[in-house]
């Protein structure tokens, strides 16, 4: 599922891979509305239901839609487990919003986008990931997560599907979040570097078109 590339309406993609003991989301949709339009397609795709939910970071765009999947579990890297945790305690709402950005107008852009993201607030929740890992983990599908970090964000995942040589890479290589970027702040292409592989032909981020493996080796070799 593409993301918006409406840069006013922050709205990641979300990526799903099945097989016969069941789909991994990767990425939850960025507001509950947006999960059950995932689960439409899902459905109408006849792909099996979702087992496994996959946070590639902790980002509101990334992780607010995932209290409108029932019965799946949510899989992160540990260290943005206390965040969401501090980010569940928090009282959102429209008005919560707008004071927000009245005390920091640097917020304007991305509590904005939560608002249009956000049709109501009733039995919205933020849920942290039940199961953690720290470096590595193989779900029984065989999608690999890998910690990657980054400026981004301090728990930054990538997914890995060997089987069909896809790489999603959620916002891993991406400057700090807008409110908190300095001037000179740009795309980390040293990691890029380091995660191209022969091994994966296609590299997907969550805000942009997915990239050839010899597409993206010349971005990052200008």
């Amino acid at each position: 599922m593409p993301g918006d590339p409406d840069p006013e309406n922050i709205r990641g993609s979300v990526a799903v891979v099945a097989d016969d003991s069941g789909s991994v989301v990767v990425d939850a949709g960025q507001s509950p509305a947006h999960a059950r339009e995932i689960q439409s397609a899902i459905r109408a795709a006849g792909l099996p239901p979702a087992r496994w939910l996959v946070y590639t970071h902790h980002h509101w765009d990334h992780v607010w839609g995932a209290c409108a999947w029932p019965d799946v579990e949510i899989v992160g890297h540990v260290s943005g487990q206390e965040i969401l945790r501090r980010e569940a305690a928090r009282p959102w709402s429209h008005r919560y919003l707008r004071d927000e950005v009245r005390a920091n107008p640097r917020l304007g852009p991305s509590f904005r986008a939560r608002a249009l993201a956000m049709q109501g607030w009733d039995d919205f929740t933020i849920l942290p990931p039940g199961r953690t890992f720290t470096d590595e983990l193989t779900l029984p599908t065989g999608v690999r997560l890998r910690h990657v970090g980054g400026a981004h964000a301090p728990d930054s995942t990538v997914a890995l599907v060997p089987d069909s040589k896809v790489a999603l890479l959620g916002d891993c290589f991406y400057p700090p979040p807008a409110h908190l970027r300095a001037p000179d702040d740009g795309p980390d292409l040293a990691m890029v570097r380091d995660l191209l592989s022969d091994d994966y032909e296609w590299y997907v981020d969550s805000h942009g078109e997915p990239t050839t493996l010899e597409q993206a080796r010349r971005l990052v070799s200008t």
